[in-house]
């Protein structure tokens, strides 16, 4: 029976040196073929080295013998392919690429499905074979997914969340899915959030150092491992969100880096092509053939793994060319400025092409920077993401916070200051692992006082994420104040909830979730500017503020921040009507580990105060939040 024709058209070809291809996982690296398709038995390998002078697969198949199965190169497209007899599904292999300099280099297969669990880093033959059972969740995730709907997400990492009986065992994607599913609807998260899946040599990168774009990593198992614990998550009504590095990729020299004995993937010159901070190599957006690498990168997660968005690590190292250079480390673009331009044309192209091929499917940036238009549109200038991860909020809320309440009045612009940025992008709030990994410790040690008043601090900074506009996204363990900064060597102290005061903070992390879920005033407006109206924010002396939550055809939401462990009663807050207000939280109720000074119903006066027509007296709890709407019973 003859051998199959290439998997790479004439067409393929030219989107891919173009950069336009968003289906190279199709096409390029290995697939299985059988005969009931027409065909013989085997697979097709094709590898992009448009500077090798010879490539061979070599695997299992062959006794890794380079001689036995030598691929032709493709006209001088820089493609070689070719067809192994009887290569079987989940053997080993490599690439035998003879470098232009005449050194043979073993390398794994760029596009890989599937690879050897590291430190072994060959790929292995794998044809994907998944029946999904997420219908309902794929046709609404557009509703639930949308700038006025509640994202909540709890961020983790799966190799230390939990794991096996011993603590030093991965639990397996599927050993992972029951645990993790009951946690997320306990604590009430939207969203959970993967850190990088993607395949990694070093696993203390915490995948950030990706070596296998189309692999998850097979650490936790095979690929329809992960897909069975994202459908799963899927038919629980939890969204899958997986960090995404398109920024830089490590130099191991099996992997990416100088696969042809060229500068392939990233930029030859070091002022382009080395990333400062890591050490590591950064994309060459310039190239086509890079481009459509990460551009079909990103497709095959939204696609194959059902994945309902990105979050993009690192985006301001991709946008500016002096990123963490000096001056005469880094080279102006072709206007002499220090934007990198083919970087932001590629997010501009890989933010349109997801909405245009996976509707409902959503986008995150991690950037620092002022960079205008992160969340706009690109064809109104845009990079087009739906979310940027606001780290100065982060940055001021944690200093904030960490000060002891004496001391507070005098930084209160720290809490107040984002209202004048927050309505330039559609922001998500960021409590994330970055903050209490490299020794920062866990967000409830970083806060002051005995025990009682870190878990009161920590209650009403999760109070200030959930009632400040944005989506939210939270670690794992902090919704239960573990009391260690996160160890990726181990797991989370679960046995923490065995303890009066952790199991609250978990009931009260619940009952947050539900309020923000439940009141549109909270989430509807989140991206809108007339979402949010101060009330009053210059109470420095108390440390006392207070503002409106809005959402067009919603009553509104009042919201009071006391930030001292002072019980302040009665303290007269101005509100937008008179009538009876009701409470419906309060961050010092006794079953979240408070002390009960709580508020109930309250009849508005027709005093005035800070320009509100009516104004009512509350009990406002110390280091507590409040939240108050008008009574309609």
């Amino acid at each position: 029976m003859p051998a199959p024709t290439s998997r790479l058209s004439d067409d393929d070809l030219h989107l891919f040196a173009e950069g336009s291809h968003l289906a190279l996982h199709h096409h390029l690296g290995a697939h299985l073929t059988d005969e009931s398709h027409g065909g013989a038995e085997g697979a097709t390998f094709a590898v992009w080295a448009p500077n090798a002078q010879a490539v061979s697969v070599i695997g299992d198949f062959n006794g890794w013998d380079p001689a036995t199965h030598r691929l032709t190169p493709r006209a001088a497209s820089g493609v070689w392919e070719g067809f192994v007899t009887g290569a079987a599904h989940g053997q080993a292999y490599r690439y035998a690429v003879t470098t232009v300099h005449g050194e043979v280099v073993e390398h794994a297969d760029p596009l890989a499905t599937h690879a050897e669990t590291p430190p072994a880093n060959a790929s292995k033959l794998w044809q994907l074979d998944y029946t999904w059972g997420d219908d309902e969740w794929m046709a609404t995730r557009g509703e639930r997914q949308h700038r006025e709907a509640p994202i909540s997400i709890y961020e983790v990492h799966l190799g230390s969340w939990q794991r096996g009986e011993d603590g030093e065992r991965f639990l397996t994607y599927r050993e992972l899915a029951p645990h993790l599913i009951a946690h997320v609807q306990r604590a009430g998260f939207t969203h959970v959030e993967f850190l990088p899946v993607m395949e990694h040599p070093f696993y203390g990168s915490w995948g950030y150092q990706t070596s296998g774009y189309f692999a998850p990593t097979s650490r936790y198992g095979t690929p329809e491992d992960l897909m069975w614990l994202i459908d799963q998550l899927h038919q629980a009504g939890i969204g899958v969100l997986l960090d995404w590095v398109p920024s830089h990729f490590p130099d191991d020299w099996w992997a990416l880096a100088t696969f042809d004995g060229t500068h392939l993937y990233d930029h030859e010159d070091p002022r382009r092509g080395i990333h400062p901070d890591w050490n590591s190599a950064m994309f060459n957006y310039a190239r086509g053939e890079v481009r459509s690498f990460l551009l079909s990168s990103a497709m095959s997660w939204l696609e194959r793994f059902h994945a309902d968005g990105l979050r993009l690590d690192a985006v301001s190292s991709m946008l500016y060319l002096d990123y963490s250079r000096d001056e005469g480390q880094w080279i102006p673009n072709e206007h002499g400025g220090n934007e990198h331009l083919e970087a932001v044309s590629f997010l501009q192209r890989c933010n349109n092409e997801v909405t245009r091929h996976h509707p409902g499917a959503v986008t995150f940036a991690e950037e620092s920077t002022a960079w205008d238009g992160v969340t706009r549109s690109p064809e109104h200038g845009g990079l087009g993401f739906d979310h940027k991860w606001d780290l100065g909020w982060m940055h001021d809320t944690l200093e904030y916070f960490r000060t002891d309440p004496l001391f507070r009045g005098s930084k209160q612009d720290q809490l107040t200051f984002r209202s004048v940025y927050a309505a330039s992008e559609s922001f998500c709030l960021p409590l994330s692992h970055d903050e209490v990994s490299h020794g920062k410790g866990s967000m409830l040690s970083k806060l002051p006082g005995d025990a009682w008043a870190q878990r009161a601090n920590l209650r009403l900074l999760l109070g200030a994420q959930y009632t400040t506009p944005g989506k939210k996204l939270l670690f794992m363990g902090t919704e239960f104040g573990v009391r260690d900064g996160w160890n990726v060597e181990t797991q989370l102290d679960w046995t923490l909830l065995e303890e009066e005061g952790h199991a609250a903070l978990l009931t009260y992390t619940s009952a947050l979730n539900a309020l923000y879920r439940e009141l549109p005033a909270l989430h509807a407006g989140d991206a809108r500017g007339d979402g949010f109206e101060w009330i009053d924010a210059s109470d420095h002396q108390q440390s006392v503020v207070s503002f409106l939550r809005r959402a067009p055809g919603h009553d509104d939401a009042v919201v009071v921040w006391n930030l001292t462990p002072v019980t302040r009663s009665p303290y007269r807050i101005g509100v937008p009507e008179g009538g009876r207000w009701r409470e419906v939280f309060n961050s010092d109720e006794e079953r979240f580990g408070g002390t009960g000074a709580v508020n109930g119903v309250v009849e508005a006066s027709d005093i005035e105060v800070v320009g509100r027509p009516a104004s009512v007296d509350l009990t406002l709890p110390p280091l507590g939040l409040t939240v108050v709407v008008p009574d309609r019973s």
